[in-house]
Formats: structure tokens, C-alpha cells, sequence
């Protein structure tokens, strides 16, 4: 029986997502939610976000890449925003999983890929199981090249029972006052725990969040950067240097594993640079995929 965590009080069905834009698809694992824009011909730009903040944190880089004709997908992860939260394991076998049948039900061939934090392993992982499905590699703040540092109280939230209390007395308070770090700029950081809470009234979000860090989400893929490091796929990373999320030093076991990557230090920028920065960061992004798509 599901562990009833008292504010969910609400069923993610048919009533709910006539709330949300975009559009749905169902895949094994069950309903995805995603959207698509940009011009039908355009190079495909696939954004994949992170641990827990839906694909709304890729408005200013959506929109932006639209106007300019690529042909633009952003979805959420299963668990989180729109999508299910089906009853299974939330390991990086099923975000690769999700992400490859997203693909294939949309008719996306080859695809930019763009990787936010925990997007990082999931693209990674991702190219090193389909290398032929992806042109180019965007890494922005990636998580992965070694294990987050988890605090006592984290380490207790990994072990059973003890997870589900504690998320059951304290969770959406922590989760909603720990998203504000993500951001350097005070300014944003109301509207986006805001829109943030929207997810959490839904059954299944805690529950997918819990094992999401008990599969190892946020563990080291070092492994894995290396893999893709040895392919010499185009490569492109951000950073905020002032990001105490994935902290800044583990770019440099990043640029150990892939050393070809394009490197941008995004300065007065917390973990979400694309988000915080778009004016530094789009006019770097776009430059990136059109020289190496000419």
C-alpha cells in the first residue's frame, strides 16, 4: 500500500491534464508529457531537465531556440510535472527508457541532446546505449561525475520507513525551500517555487522523488561520462560558478572524462544558468549547434 502522504490529494488523470499545455503520449511506462514547437524541418533539439523541477525550466531556452527554427522537444521526466508516476523503479534505465520511446512515438530521428543537472547521466547514459540517435551533446550543470554529498538528513530520507516519514512530516516544505537554492538571483526564486508546488499535489510525486535517490540518481556515472567522453561527440558545457547544487569543482572531472568539451563558466549564476542567464547562454547555444550542424 502507498505510503499516504496527506497533500497529495489529487489524481494525475484526465481532469488534470486538461489543465496543462502541451500534449500527452502514452509509452510503456506509462502517460508522458511533453511539447513540441519550432519549424517541423528544423534541426531537433531534445531538453531534458533534472531531479524534480518539471520541463518548465527550459522556458527561456524553448522559446528561445523556436524562434531560431529548431525543432524543439521538452518533456517531463516520469514522476514528475504531468507525466505518471507509475509504480516502478525510478532508476536511470527508466529515463533512458522513456526518453528513447518518447522519441521513436514522435518520429525523432537523430537529435541534439541537452542535459540539466540529473539530465545529465539520463543523456549520457542515453548516448552511450544509442550513440547513432544523437549529433551533438549539451551538459548544463550536470550531476554525475561524482556522488552528491548527502547530508545526515538526506542519507536518512535514502532508508526505508524512515524516507517516508520523514518526507510524510517535512518533505514539501524541504523540497520547496531547497529549489530556492538552485538560483543565485533572489529575484526569481518566488515565481519559480511557485510554479514548482503545482506538481506536488499529485499522488506519486514523493513517492518517485524517494526512489529516485534510492536508485542512485545522484550517485557517480563516471563510468558512463567516460564511455561518451571516447565517442568525440560534439560537446558543450555550462556552469554557474556559483552553483552549490552539483558544485562548480565537479566540472573538472567532467572536462577529465569528455576534455574535448566546449567549456562556458557562467559567472553570478547558480545551478540553472540557462534559466538564470538565458542572455548569456542562448547566443553560446545557438552558435554551438549551428557550427557543427554546418
Amino acid at each position: 500500500m502507498p505510503f499516504p502522504y496527506l497533500d497529495e490529494t489529487r489524481q494525475m488523470d484526465q481532469a488534470a491534464r486538461r489543465e496543462a499545455d502541451g500534449a500527452f503520449v502514452a509509452l510503456s511506462d506509462g502517460v508522458t508529457h511533453y511539447e513540441t514547437g519550432g519549424g517541423e524541418n528544423g534541426i531537433s533539439v531534445v531538453l531534458v531537465h533534472g531531479f524534480s523541477v518539471p520541463y518548465f525550466i527550459y522556458d527561456p531556452t524553448f522559446d528561445f531556440l523556436c524562434r531560431q527554427g529548431f525543432r524543439v522537444l521538452r518533456y517531463d521526466l516520469f514522476g514528475r510535472g504531468y507525466s505518471d508516476r507509475p509504480p516502478v523503479r525510478y532508476d536511470v534505465h527508466l529515463f533512458v527508457r522513456q526518453l528513447k520511446e518518447l522519441l521513436d512515438a514522435l518520429d525523432f530521428k537523430q537529435v541534439n541532446l541537452v542535459g540539466l543537472s540529473m539530465g545529465g547521466p539520463i543523456t549520457a547514459s542515453f548516448v552511450d546505449k544509442y550513440p547513432d540517435r544523437v549529433a551533438r551533446h549539451v551538459l548544463i550543470d550536470p550531476a554525475g561525475a561524482k556522488a552528491i554529498p548527502l547530508s545526515p538528513l538526506l542519507k536518512a530520507v535514502t532508508m526505508p520507513v524512515a524516507g517516508e516519514l520523514f518526507f510524510g512530516l517535512f518533505g514539501s516544505a524541504n523540497l520547496v525551500k531547497g529549489i530556492a537554492a538552485d538560483l543565485f538571483t533572489p529575484q526569481l526564486v518566488k515565481e519559480f517555487q511557485a510554479r514548482y508546488k503545482i506538481q506536488m499535489q499529485y499522488r506519486g510525486f514523493k513517492r518517485a522523488i524517494l526512489s529516485t535517490m534510492r536508485t542512485g540518481m545522484l550517485g557517480s556515472f563516471a563510468g558512463t561520462y567516460r564511455r561518451v567522453g571516447a565517442l568525440k561527440k560534439p560537446t558543450l558545457l555550462f556552469w554557474g560558478r556559483q552553483d552549490t547544487t552539483v558544485p562548480f569543482e565537479h566540472s573538472a572531472d567532467i572536462l577529465d572524462a569528455i576534455p574535448h568539451a566546449e567549456f562556458h563558466v557562467i559567472e553570478n549564476c547558480g545551478h540553472i544558468p540557462h534559466y538564470e542567464k538565458p542572455g548569456e547562454v542562448n547566443p553560446i547555444l545557438l552558435e554551438f549547434l549551428k557550427r557543427q550542424s554546418s
